[in-house]
């Protein structure tokens, strides 16, 4: 597969290269970090089996094909190393050509018909501030756009059952509708996103599930004001899920019954700022059974918050039981400052209050732990910044298990820019 990914890039620069200049523009873009940071006591207990040092990089290169202003073809890819690593071309004397760390990140044609526009192929998508959907995915997006609205339908294929008999039984859809409402200064976004299986029991994701009919009813509100802004998000999950009980040949269908809020805004002071936020995820109650209450997005959620609980900066791992960026069965609260103390640093400083709101199979409702974090940003020059982060989580029982003899800890750096 990466041996042919690398053959289509090279055929599309041949082909780029040998069509007249006067055929199309190119546009070229990218990003790039670099990061180096230390985690310590995230396992859960005094044993350092999860502490970590490590240096890694990031890079992104951007390049689209512009035909006309109603056509274009857009394509993303990533490179990742971490220093050191001989699986991803990170130590002395690397031939990153044979190691497995580019990846296509988008590919797509985005053109316009009308009032229509359409976008095929691998693409990004945000649905719900990405407490439902944050990623790339395969698909097709089909979007209505009149004055003061827009009205996306979207197909993602989430899993391809394969060849053969009833193999399409395992294939896994998400449909969307995502209508855009703007009014001034505020917008409302409701949606609606169906996630379809005849058998789901091939997909990694939903392992022991077999057929899926579950969907989501969200609601977006933002309202933006002369010095600040505020936001809500709310999320209602239903349907069905056909579970095959553990040792049984018995197949039981279960009823889905979640939900989810958040709510958070921001208030600008001068050169300074204080934001916040909340949200609540529900978990399962262990003693019914017969349905699912917790919150869960098989694939695609990834919602990033706190710097230890909920990834951050650095987002290689999480505390022990947090949610990280799949949230559910959390409760969390912030509130923090911001201070601009020159055109080149910036000061953030937050603190954070989480808990798991119920027992599951694995961990205990409880405090997970108080987080205080802390970044500066410098920038060394117009595109180049410099992350200093400091994050340090006040453990709960709900992190160590009634034991917090050690609290989980983290400092880094990261130098990135954008062109």
């Amino acid at each position: 597969m990466k041996k042919l990914l690398m053959g289509l890039l090279a055929v599309g620069v041949v082909l780029a290269l040998a069509m007249p200049a006067s055929a199309f523009d190119s546009e070229f873009g990218g990003y790039f970090r670099a990061r180096a940071y230390m985690q310590n006591n995230f396992s859960g207990s005094d044993t350092g089996a999860q502490d970590l040092t490590r240096t890694d990089m990031r890079t992104r290169l951007f390049y689209t094909a512009v035909f006309s202003e109603d056509f274009k073809f857009v394509n993303k890819f990533e490179f990742n190393s971490t220093f050191g690593d001989v699986n991803t071309g990170g130590e002395i004397a690397s031939n990153t050509g044979n190691r497995d760390i580019f990846r296509i990140k988008n590919s797509y044609v985005n053109f316009n018909l009308g009032s229509f526009n359409f976008m095929v192929g691998i693409q990004p998508r945000v649905l719900n501030r990405g407490f439902l959907v944050d990623t790339d995915f395969a698909g097709i997006s089909a979007t209505y756009k009149a004055p003061g609205i827009d009205f996306p339908f979207i197909w993602m294929k989430a899993y391809e059952g394969g060849q053969g008999d009833n193999a399409n039984d395992n294939d896994v859809d998400y449909y969307a509708l995502k209508p855009t409402f703007r009014f001034g200064n505020s917008s409302l976004t409701p949606t609606l996103v169906y996630m379809y299986s005849k058998d789901a029991t091939k997909w990694s994701a939903t392992t022991g599930d077999k057929k899926i009919q579950v969907y989501f009813v969200g609601l977006d509100a933002d309202v933006k004001f002369d010095s600040g802004s505020v936001w809500f998000t709310g999320i209602y999950e239903g349907g069905s899920v056909d579970k095959i009980r553990t040792g049984w040949t018995l197949t039981d269908s279960v009823d889905v019954r979640a939900y989810l809020l958040a709510v958070g805004g921001q208030v600008n002071i001068g050169t300074a700022d204080i934001h916040g936020q909340i949200f609540y995820a529900t978990g399962d109650d262990t003693g019914t059974a017969d349905k699912v209450e917790a919150f869960t997005v098989p694939r695609g959620q990834m919602y990033y918050w706190a710097e230890i609980m909920g990834y951050g900066i650095f987002d290689n791992q999480v505390s022990a039981n947090a949610c990280a960026d799949q949230i559910s069965n959390t409760m969390a609260a912030n509130i923090g400052v911001g201070f601009k103390v020159s055109d080149a640093v910036k000061i953030t400083a937050d603190l954070w209050y989480a808990k798991l709101l119920e027992d599951t199979k694995f961990t205990q409702a409880g405090t997970l732990g108080t987080e205080i974090d802390v970044v500066l940003t410098y920038s060394l020059m117009k595109n180049l910044n410099l992350d200093l982060v400091g994050a340090y989580l006040f453990a709960g029982d709900a992190t160590y298990g009634g034991s917090n003899s050690k609290n989980p800890y983290e400092l880094g750096t990261r130098l990135s820019f954008s062109f």
